[in-house]
């Protein structure tokens, strides 16, 4: 198998243009991402997956944040719209992990149909009281061992229907009380405190990718988790995550400095691949050449992450709906 560029990088439309495709085929990226911008309609989105697979000239792995609430890049009334996560499980009570289960399957069932393989999520972070509302319905419960369940019940779902899940947002972005989109947050929880936090995470550390947390834990290193090679040591080693890790997009305020010094620092700190993500070409060509190609041991993790993916399980969509609205006592899921 030849060396991945070590990139996962976005698109500005609906379509390919000509200096993209030549772009992609040259840097050759890991995989890609897509976002409200890239969707239209069904055929749309699987032609624009074909352009990005036919670029590199092989099936590379496309994923999206489509976790329901407000982070979902599918809409309606073309795709499911999805109550925010906390909420869901609220509703299912006692039936919360079949129903997440279901959900997440059916979630599966839409992105395989326009040629997504894979889904930024579970996001298994564990909130506090004060955790940022960006972050909070976004949860998928109060305690470590119930967002445990349900991030499991989303991830047998998701590898059951031929979708690759990605856990976020390692070690744990609950008790940030900013968003790290527009600014850095700073944990000042002691490591005794953090272990609660990545409890989910070690539980599920055979997710066979991970996104990496921008925020700094005072406990362990002062430089945020992306760029920590301690944070990194304490994933790999303490929560014993080893499968393919990539930041979340480096083009995030959290962090400082140029792409090009961000890239590398991931890379060094210890990260497989670098997101980048809502840029022009020019930066897209910049981290693309600062990432370079994977390491061997990057190559080793994302070629066991890739043989994952599954052909999805043949089940009744129509009756998985109905057991979803059963669950919920008869009330629409979205």
């Amino acid at each position: 198998m030849s060396r991945f560029g070590a990139t996962i990088l976005d698109a500005d439309g609906h379509r390919l243009s000509r200096e993209e495709r030549a772009f992609f085929r040259d840097v050759n990226p890991f995989g890609f991402i897509v976002f409200a911008r890239n969707i239209d309609t069904p055929d749309q989105v699987r032609a624009l997956c074909d352009d990005f697979r036919d670029a590199v000239g092989r099936e590379a792995p496309i994923t999206v944040d489509q976790e329901g609430g407000r982070v979902q890049r599918l809409r309606g009334p073309t795709w499911s719209e999805w109550t925010p996560p906390m909420d869901f499980v609220t509703a299912a009570g006692d039936a919360a992990a079949e129903a997440m289960y279901l959900r997440f399957r059916l979630i599966a069932h839409e992105l395989r149909a326009i040629g997504i393989d894979s889904n930024c999520a579970p996001m298994v972070d564990v909130p506090v009281a004060d955790t940022h509302d960006f972050l909070r319905n976004r949860c998928y419960g109060t305690t470590p061992a119930q967002i445990t369940a349900m991030g499991q019940a989303a991830n047998d779902a998701m590898l059951a229907g031929g979708v690759l899940p990605v856990i976020k947002h390692i070690p744990g972005h609950g008790r940030a009380t900013q968003d790290s989109h527009f600014e850095l947050p700073h944990v000042s929880a002691t490591r005794a405190e953090l272990e609660s936090d990545f409890a989910p995470f070690s539980a599920l550390r055979d997710t066979p990718m991970g996104m990496t947390a921008h925020v700094v834990y005072e406990a362990i290193d002062d430089a945020p988790a992306t760029l920590s090679p301690e944070a990194m040591r304490v994933i790999r080693e303490e929560i014993g995550f080893d499968n393919l890790i990539m930041t979340d997009d480096v083009s995030m305020k959290a962090l400082s400095g140029t792409l090009t010094d961000i890239t590398r620092g991931a890379l060094a700190a210890g990260c497989d691949v670098i997101l980048h993500c809502n840029a022009p070409l020019a930066e897209r060509a910049e981290v693309a050449e600062a990432a370079g190609e994977m390491s061997d041991a990057a190559q080793t993790r994302a070629e066991r992450a890739l043989g994952y993916r599954e052909t999805p399980d043949d089940v009744d969509i129509p009756a998985l709906e109905s057991q979803l609205k059963a669950l919920l006592g008869g009330a629409a899921y979205g």
